[in-house]
C-alpha cells in the first residue's frame, strides 16, 4: 500500500487541508483531511484529479509544426488535411507506437491522466487490412504500456468521404472499413486493451460525412455500452454540405436521427446554432473542445458561454496534438471567449474562479466521455496530479487559476496512474527512450 500527504488538495467536497490518501492495487483505498503526515508518506504539496484528454489522434503528433507554410489558395482544414494524408501515408504498426507513446508521455507531463484515443489508421498503405486487423490498435495499447497513460480506445468506422455515401478518396484508403469489416476490427480491438490496467472501449462513428444514415444504426448496437464519440460540426464547409445534403444542420440532424445521450462526446460542435445548443446540453452528451488544434485550423469558436448557461458538460483535448498541454487547452478556451466578446472571465460564475470552473467541469465531463470516475475518493482509480507548491501563497480555487493561467505545465510535479507514479518532478520515467524512439522515427518519416 502507498500512502500520500498534500498539504491541499481538491476533494469532491471541495478543497481540504492536510489531506493523506492510501492506495492500493491502483486504486484510492481511503481519503482522510485534516491528517498528520507519517514517516513513510510521499508528501506533496497540492492534490488534484487528474484530467481526461477526450480526443486525440496520436499520429499526427508526429507533423506537429510541420503544416504551418502558406499553399498558393487559402489555408484552411482542408488543405491541412491534404498535408496529413500525405504525412500517414506510410506510417508502419511500429512508427505509431513510437509517436503515440511520445504524445501520450507528453500528455501525462501536462496533467492528462488518461486519452480517448479515436483511432481511424487501420490499415496497410495500399488499404488492405492487416493479417491481425487490429494491429494498429495494438501499436495504440503498446504505446499505452510504455507511457503508463490510460485508455479508452475508439476504433473509428469511416466508409465514405463525403455526405450521401460519397465515394472515398484513394487517400482515405487506409481508414475505410465495411461494417463487417468494422465489427472484426472491434472485436480484435477489445482484445488488444485487455492487457491494460483500466482500459476502455467506445465506438466512433468518424463524422456524418463519412457514414451513411444505415451504416450509422448497424454499429452502434456493436458496443452496447461504452463512450460514443464522433466529429461533428467542426467546420462551416461541414454545416453548408450537411444543410445540402439533408436540409438539416450537423447536430440537429444527429439529434434528430440518433440516440443521443450521456453515453455520447459531440467532438468539436463549433458551429451549432442556439436551437442546436439548447439541445444537444439537454441530452447529457459531452462537448469534446479541442482549443490549441481548433485554433491552429482556424475552426472556429465553440459558444462556451451559452452551452454552460445550458449545463451543458465539456471535454477538452488534444486532437491533433500540435501542442500538448492541459492547462493551455482550458487557458485558451477562455482566452479565445475573450477576445471575442470583448470582456474577462467569461467562464467564471458571478464572483467564483475561472481556473476552478473550466477546471471542474473538464475533470467531471472528461471523466463521463472516457467511460470512467475521476476524484480524490475511495474507490476511484489512482489517477493524481501532484503540482509544485505555488510561491505566491494561494490557496484554493487561486491555485487552479494559477496554474492555468500563469504557471502552466511548469507546475507539474508527480502524475500517479493507476498508484504508479509515471512523472516525477515534472519529467516522465521514461522520457529519455521514449524521445529516442520518436527521434528515430521522424527521421525515418523524412527520408521516405
Amino acid at each position: 500500500m502507498t500512502s500520500i500527504w498534500f498539504e491541499q488538495a481538491l476533494l469532491p467536497t471541495g478543497w481540504a487541508r492536510h489531506v493523506r490518501l492510501t492506495v492500493q492495487d491502483g486504486v484510492i483505498a481511503s481519503v482522510e483531511p485534516d491528517s498528520a503526515a507519517q514517516p513513510d508518506d510521499q508528501r506533496h504539496a497540492i492534490g488534484l484529479p487528474g484530467l481526461s484528454n477526450a480526443h486525440s489522434h496520436a499520429f499526427q503528433r508526429a507533423m506537429a509544426g510541420l503544416a504551418e507554410c502558406a499553399g498558393p489558395t487559402t489555408d484552411s482544414f482542408w488543405t491541412w488535411r491534404e498535408t496529413m494524408y500525405a504525412m500517414v501515408a506510410t506510417l508502419t504498426p511500429d512508427d505509431v507506437r513510437a509517436i503515440a507513446a511520445m504524445a501520450q508521455m507528453e500528455m501525462l507531463e501536462s496533467g492528462f491522466t488518461r486519452v480517448a484515443e479515436f483511432h481511424y489508421l487501420h490499415h496497410q498503405p495500399d488499404g488492405a487490412a492487416y493479417d491481425a486487423p487490429a494491429a494498429m490498435a495494438v501499436a495504440i495499447a503498446q504505446a499505452a504500456e510504455d507511457s503508463g497513460i490510460g485508455l479508452t480506445l475508439l476504433p473509428v468506422f469511416y466508409a465514405h468521404s463525403g455526405f450521401g455515401g460519397a465515394a472515398p478518396s484513394d487517400r482515405q484508403r487506409r481508414f475505410i472499413n465495411s461494417v463487417d469489416s468494422y465489427a472484426r476490427l472491434l472485436t480484435d480491438s477489445r482484445a488488444a486493451i485487455a492487457p491494460l490496467d483500466g482500459a476502455r472501449i467506445g465506438i466512433a462513428p468518424h463524422s456524418l460525412r463519412a457514414v451513411t444514415p444505415d451504416a450509422f444504426r448497424a454499429i452502434l448496437p456493436l458496443q452496447p455500452d461504452g463512450p460514443i464519440h464522433i466529429h461533428i460540426a467542426e467546420q462551416q464547409a461541414e454545416v453548408d454540405a450537411c444543410i445540402a445534403w439533408s436540409g438539416a444542420r450537423p447536430v440537429a440532424w444527429l439529434l434528430d436521427h440518433m440516440p443521443v445521450d450521456q453515453r455520447w462526446c459531440l467532438v468539436h460542435a463549433t458551429h451549432m446554432d442556439a436551437q442546436e445548443v439548447a439541445r444537444a446540453a439537454r441530452t447529457g452528451a459531452v462537448a469534446g473542445l479541442c482549443p490549441i488544434t481548433e485554433a491552429n485550423l482556424g475552426d472556429g469558436l465553440f459558444a462556451l458561454p451559452d452551452w454552460l448557461a445550458e449545463d451543458g458538460a465539456i471535454a477538452i483535448g488534444s486532437d491533433s496534438n500540435v501542442r500538448i498541454d492541459a492547462s493551455e487547452e482550458l487557458r485558451l478556451l477562455e482566452y479565445g471567449q475573450r477576445l471575442a466578446r470583448q470582456q474577462r472571465n467569461v467562464a467564471a460564475l458571478p464572483g467564483g474562479s475561472t481556473g476552478g470552473r473550466l477546471y471542474r467541469a473538464a475533470l467531471t465531463g472528461g471523466a463521463q466521455s472516457v467511460g470512467t470516475q475521476a476524484a480524490l475518493v475511495a474507490g476511484a482509480p489512482a489517477d493524481i496530479v501532484a503540482l509544485r507548491p505555488d510561491e505566491s501563497g494561494a490557496t484554493g480555487d487561486a491555485l487552479l487559476d494559477r496554474w492555468i493561467f500563469a504557471r502552466g505545465r511548469d507546475a507539474i510535479d508527480t502524475v500517479w496512474r493507476h498508484g504508479s507514479p509515471w512523472v516525477q518532478g515534472g519529467r516522465h520515467i521514461a522520457r529519455d527512450a521514449i524521445t529516442a524512439r520518436f527521434a528515430t522515427i521522424l527521421r525515418r518519416i523524412s527520408d521516405r
